[in-house]
């Protein structure tokens, strides 16, 4: 395809606002095909044929636009009707078991269909903090296998430092060692005391990786031990059950989204669903505040690319969903700070790990508060 050709295509891919357009990528099979196969099976199921007239012109999917190997189907208002758990059995259902099929667009209707996105978004983010300018910080309380008193302590620590968001491992649930219920008291009151003593405003964000009957129950219990955002794992739990969590308004939290089980929708690059909407755009759909994912030259193989794709479309114009603040974390260390700012600008949260961990915990918390607030001067 041409570079004209390409950018008529992605300025004019989704030309009716009222209905759910979708871009797919084929791979290997013959895409006229396919493209009569997904719009019949993300709606009807049902011989086109025997169908009445008017569930033949308005409820099949419409193939709006073909070139090359890439196809538009859209899909009127009324197919995803229901919320968010319907608009993604349309997106990613009976094709997500065809082989060779990528989603690389996403057009929402007029209205965000329906849907209310992250609560606070960057800028309401950036006010409970008290940080307008520069990036935040965010960490994970390691190993498993310590004791809730060995977290609240590391916890005190990295609040004192000026750490904002320090949050449980997505792998801490209930293990024997550090009980929920106990690390999220311990951890919280660990970093009220930091803040009392220095006036920040650190939060502990436990992980909502409990059995679904639970999540909200355990987002409630969360807020009255002191907990100060949550961390859900829609690829766990379901993106539908951070949805209601960004939604209740007796709770209102911040909330960060975690890629754990997410992978396996990207990694194939002829398969899945793209990076930026997964990470990008699904988790705002879902009501993430923040939105975690590997940087790119870290241990999970993201490209720049890839990472950028996270990056922009965590904060396109969607209308009226807010923006979600990416946090890119793996072989994060204060000497890479002012590139990785570079590459996201201030609007992030940046997740250090164990880097944090080798040598004083305290000095290198410090040390990567004081490479951020530099970074948000020179800017």
């Amino acid at each position: 395809m041409s570079a004209d050709r390409a950018a008529d295509w992605a300025a004019d891919w989704a030309a009716d606002p009222s209905r759910l357009s979708v871009r797919y990528r084929i791979t290997g099979r013959d895409t006229a095909e396919v493209a009569e196969a997904i719009r019949v099976e993300q709606t009807i199921e049902f011989p086109v044929e025997l169908a009445a007239g008017w569930i033949q012109e308005e409820v099949v999917g419409r193939l709006e636009r073909t070139s090359g190997d890439e196809i538009v189907v859209s899909y009127a208002r009324g197919v995803i009707a229901g919320g968010l758990t319907q608009l993604l059995n349309v997106l990613w259902g009976n094709v997500s078991l065809f082989e060779g099929v990528r989603v690389t667009g996403i057009s929402l209707p007029d209205g965000g269909a329906s849907l209310r996105g992250p609560r606070f978004g960057t800028s309401g983010v950036r006010a409970l903090f008290a940080a307008p300018r520069r990036a935040l910080l965010a960490t994970a309380l390691k190993p498993m296998g310590s004791s809730s008193a060995e977290l609240a302590e590391v916890a005190g620590i990295l609040a004192a430092a000026g750490i904002d968001i320090i949050k449980d491992d997505h792998s801490l649930s209930d293990q024997p060692w550090s009980p929920w219920h106990e690390r999220v008291a311990r951890c919280s009151e660990a970093v009220a005391e930091a803040n009392a003593r220095t006036g920040g405003r650190s939060v502990y964000m436990p992980s909502l990786n409990v059995p679904a009957p639970e999540v909200a129950e355990r987002a409630h219990a969360a807020k009255e031990l002191g907990a100060g955002a949550l961390m859900a794992l829609p690829g766990i739990t379901g993106f539908d059950a951070m949805r209601a969590l960004a939604d209740d308004d007796s709770l209102a939290l911040p909330i960060m989204s975690h890629p754990s089980m997410l992978g396996s929708l990207v990694v194939n690059r002829a398969q899945g669903i793209s990076h930026g909407l997964v990470l990008g755009l699904l988790n705002r759909m879902a009501g993430a505040d923040l939105s975690v994912f590997p940087n790119h030259g870290g241990r999970f193989g993201f490209s720049e690319a890839e990472c950028a794709e996270i990056r922009d479309e965590a904060v396109a114009d969607r209308r009226p969903l807010k923006p979600t603040i990416p946090s890119p974390g793996g072989g994060m260390t204060v000497e890479r700070v002012p590139e990785i700012l570079d590459f996201y600008g201030n609007d992030v949260a940046l997740l250090i790990g164990g880097a944090l961990h080798r040598g004083d915990l305290a000095t290198n918390a410090a040390r990567i508060r004081e490479a951020v607030e530099a970074a948000a001067e020179r800017a």
